[in-house]
């Protein structure tokens, strides 16, 4: 029985049952996550605010018309003096306005030419593909966090088996020695220990109880799931899955920086720092706009006068815009943009190398830990054939409670050696896919 537990927590090929409907795998709830996670909803509407932004860029290159009007209610109408000589012997004073004066006008812009804005469009696509690498990285994300909690969760269902199998041992030994201390062949001393045991077993799965209990919300919650909900992953299927990682680790050959997608996501960026900065510089060109315009011009006495006596006017132009006097100041900003542009690059050879050294210490921690791994499987089963062996002297008269308890806490630490290493392979796998930047690989493999 206990042969056969090790089996399934030592990550040995499964010929398992089919998948059950009630049950959950590790596809199963990757495939849920991505679905249902309410991240989902924010890289969504980043993803759209992008595309608002693209079409707010290209609207500066589209025709653009404005509506104003102005109502004046002159409280002294300014006068204007025509000199002596003119009409007279005097100075004249006139006023040219009344005391209201209404003017509504639309007016159309055209820009023609601005050669600073047609560089800014050419972020617009980048912008677009930024907000999908966000939506790509989120992904990997759920599917990295429902594969440590899915792992968490049978790691504490395995603790528990054999915290159970090790509750029975203790049991069926507190059955023997008490009636051993009734028969006065051994003292009252020998069946405290056993039952402190006993007890200690009894309040760890309790402990690795609560532990489940929260691994399972927290699985529930990288998947989105209502945490009033229930659960349950099928152990047969996630030694499946936990076997494949053993056998399927990625190939040190096959990596390249381009596969992880914040260093995609860093080269994005690069580019629409380049952008900007030739943007900046492109400022010095000349900004050609073209305009129609159609008003009105209305005076009177009183406000009703005003609007009676409107007079329309129209006209059509072009403006020519060129900057000149601004020069330290798009200079100071350009040498910015071109600094930022600079590092970016730089930030980008250090990536690289900073992403290889992890993918390398990934793999290595791999190696190591299937090691470990394997090491604590064999010291399992080597303590579990001690501890058998023990049992049985124990029961035959030929050894003591001492042994009998030795070999049992050498059997507990073995378990609980090779628990942590099962758990410590898992996310050294799963870390060796993120780092690799194949995590949608592995998912779609399982």
């Amino acid at each position: 029985m206990m042969k056969k537990k090790l089996l399934i927590a030592g990550l040995l090929l499964i010929n398992g049952a089919s998948y059950a409907q009630n049950n959950w795998t590790l596809k199963s709830c990757i495939e849920y996550g991505l679905k249902n996670h309410r991240s989902n909803v924010v890289y969504a509407n980043d993803k759209k605010a992008a595309d608002a932004k693209a079409r707010e860029a290209l609207a500066a290159y589209l025709p653009s018309v404005s509506i104003s009007g102005s109502i004046d209610d002159n409280l002294k109408v300014q006068e204007t003096v025509i000199p002596a000589g003119i009409f007279g012997d005097h100075d004249i004073r006139v006023a040219f306005t009344k005391k209201f004066n209404t003017n509504p006008v639309a007016q159309l812009d055209q820009t023609i030419f601005d050669q600073s804005l047609l560089t800014g469009l050419k972020a617009n696509k980048y912008n677009r593909e930024s907000a999908d690498l966000n939506v790509q990285q989120n992904n990997e994300t759920i599917i990295y966090n429902i594969s440590s909690a899915f792992a968490q969760i049978f790691v504490y269902r395995e603790q528990l088996s054999l915290l159970h199998t090790n509750l029975d041992n203790y049991h069926e030994q507190m059955d023997i020695t008490s009636q051993q201390v009734n028969k006065g062949t051994v003292l009252q001393k020998e069946l405290d220990k056993v039952t402190v045991d006993y007890n200690n077993t009894v309040s760890k799965i309790h402990v690795a109880e609560s532990n489940l209990t929260l691994s399972y919300n927290q699985l529930k919650y990288e998947m989105g799931f209502p945490l009033t909900d229930t659960i349950t992953v099928d152990s047969v299927e996630a030694a499946k899955a936990f076997n494949n990682l053993a056998i399927a680790a990625p190939d040190a050959n096959t990596f390249s920086a381009a596969n992880r997608l914040d260093f995609r996501i860093s080269q994005v960026n690069e580019k629409m720092l380049a952008i900007d900065e030739q943007r900046l510089r492109n400022g010095i060109y000349p900004r050609l706009t073209a305009y129609a315009r159609y008003g009105a011009v209305g005076y009177g006495d009183n406000l009703n006068e005003s609007f009676k006596s409107l007079a329309t006017y129209s006209a059509i132009g072009i403006k020519l815009s060129i900057p000149i006097l601004d020069f330290y100041k798009r200079n100071a900003q350009s040498s910015q943009a071109k600094y930022k542009h600079l590092n970016a690059i730089e930030q980008l050879k250090i990536d690289e190398g900073k992403y290889a050294m992890e993918y390398q210490n990934a793999r290595t921690k791999v190696i190591q830990e299937q090691g470990n791994m394997d090491n604590n499987r064999r010291n399992i089963e080597l303590a579990q054939s001690v501890f058998t062996t023990t049992n049985l002297q124990y029961q035959k008269g030929t050894t003591d409670m001492t042994d009998w308890l030795n070999a049992q806490n050498s059997l507990k630490e073995a378990q609980n050696n090779y628990l942590s290493s099962v758990y410590n392979f898992f996310l050294a796998r799963i870390d060796l896919e993120k780092a690799g930047g194949s995590l949608k690989t592995f998912y779609l493999a399982l």
